[in-house]
């Protein structure tokens, strides 16, 4: 049997189709916009279901497709009526019209309630919760017409098949899921003003829901739990870490860890009822992309390495702070901003290089220690593990053996993976990821990298200091 999996990011939809030994058969993806304006971000929700059926058109003209599941960012909004109608345009995961309301729903409840029943530390505009209100409070003639409220999942879901239905990962972050309950959080929803009788029924990831065309629909997860899934990181002791533009740190855990005022990571449900930490921090690899393009616009990012390869471990006394856009964890500081210290005249650009890779690995390290996880794995995403310096840093500095993968759009393989389960064609989760085949190991060659991390907790602690 084949299964494909779809995953639908903010700006563009890749669908991949697996065999039974997740060899991948087909692919397809296509980039669109949303309507952006300040604040508001929005886009028709019909245009979602368009883009369904574009990649299941394309897919389908290469090979047949036995089952399919979807996974999707949590917190995209569409409203409809009875039918299934959008009553307005989809609310996208970005908008942050909300920010009276998040202060209403915080002021109510405390950061720390909040926490304890939904795993979201800070109550922010992006959540549905705010959403929900913001339109209730300023378009009540839609409040009037809405009859069902779906996530992104939950739509395609109901398209597909006609079921009401959503799944426990994707409402993580509407912060109206109790996760430890696995059940709708009745106080939150009575507070906002959403009955249950609006709201999909609750089902676990990889559950079939019916069909569509002949093609078995199953539950998937939401994004980075797909993502997780398809990196074979689903058990403790193995995270992963991506770095693109951001960096993101996936870390399994049986439990939901206490409150701290001074946290930000969030704890998300996970596919099998365990629970997953989310770290993350604004610029990674953005800053090497930002560095290349300001004054090395000609060289290719492996001439970059090659260029920092030939400067000592240190890179020479220079320190770079990462914070081009603040920085978020494990130090929540938005004023922070991004330098380069230590500087003399006998240093070159090469050298600026190797600090940016330096830093960025010393902020994996400092999330990773502020987590205080037990890590015996890290599965590098991204286009940071096409670097094999980077990976040989990590390795170094985090002390841990580093794996790549050789499927790289991991999302779309946990989605397919879910569906296998959801289908019948996979055993379970655990046995699938089984079949997931790593490409390279880094492990730890002795390089001493203590007086780089020293250097970079000292001028953090110096420069990165919130204001007021």
């Amino acid at each position: 049997m084949k299964c494909l999996g779809i995953d639908f990011g903010t700006t563009s939809v890749k669908a991949v189709l697996f065999d039974e030994k997740l060899n991948e058969i087909a692919n397809s993806s296509e980039d669109y916009t949303v309507n952006a304006s300040g604040n508001i971000v929005e886009l028709p929700g019909e245009k979602y279901w368009d883009l369904l059926q574009n990649a299941l058109k394309t897919i389908k003209e290469k090979s047949e497709v036995d089952c399919l599941a979807i996974d999707t960012q949590c917190e995209t909004l569409i409203l409809t009526d009875e039918d299934g109608n959008p009553v307005r345009d989809a609310i996208v995961w970005l908008d942050n019209r909300a920010t009276e309301e998040a202060q209403i729903i915080e002021e109510h409840f405390g950061r720390k309630k909040v926490y304890e029943i939904t795993g979201q530390p800070e109550v922010t505009a992006t959540w549905p919760a705010c959403k929900l209100l913001w339109v209730k409070r300023n378009e009540p003639e839609v409040w009037a017409k809405t009859k069902k409220i779906f996530l992104l999942e939950d739509y395609l879901l109901y398209k597909l098949t006609g079921k009401f239905v959503t799944e426990k990962t994707l409402q993580s972050s509407t912060i109206y899921f109790d996760i430890k309950g696995s059940s709708w959080w009745g106080e939150m929803l009575d507070f906002i003003g959403v009955g249950e009788d609006k709201l999909p029924a609750l089902l676990d990831s990889g559950v079939l829901v019916g069909e569509y065309d002949g093609i078995k629909v199953v539950t998937s997860a939401m994004d980075q739990v797909a993502g997780a899934i398809g990196a074979g990181v689903i058990k403790k002791g193995v995270v992963s870490e991506m770095t693109g533009t951001t960096m993101a740190i996936y870390v399994p855990t049986d439990s939901v860890p206490a409150f701290d005022k001074d946290s930000f990571v969030p704890c998300h449900y996970s596919f099998d009822g365990s629970y997953a930490l989310l770290s993350w921090s604004p610029t990674a690899g953005m800053a090497l992309k930002w560095f290349r393009e300001a004054f090395l616009k000609e060289v290719s990012f492996k001439d970059l390495d090659v260029m920092a390869e030939k400067i000592a471990i240190g890179s020479d006394g220079v320190t770079f702070l990462p914070y081009l856009c603040g920085s978020t964890m494990p130090k929540y500081n938005p004023d922070a901003r991004g330098s380069f210290t230590g500087l003399t005249a006998e240093h070159t650009a090469a050298h600026f290089v190797r600090s940016i890779m330096e830093s960025v690995t010393c902020m994996l390290k400092s999330n990773l220690d502020y987590l205080g996880v037990d890590v015996d794995e890290i599965r590098v995403m991204g286009g940071g593990a096409k670097s094999p310096l980077w990976c040989s840093m990590k390795a170094d500095l985090t002390g841990k053996r580093l794996l790549t993968l050789k499927n790289k759009e991991t999302a779309c393989l946990g989605a397919a993976i879910l569906a296998g389960v959801g289908a019948g064609v996979f055993e379970s989760v655990e046995k699938a990821c089984e079949l997931i085949q790593t490409d390279k190991q880094y492990t730890p060659s002795g390089s001493d990298y203590t007086g780089v991390y020293e250097n970079f907790k000292k001028y953090d602690n110096i420069l990165n200091v919130r204001k007021g």
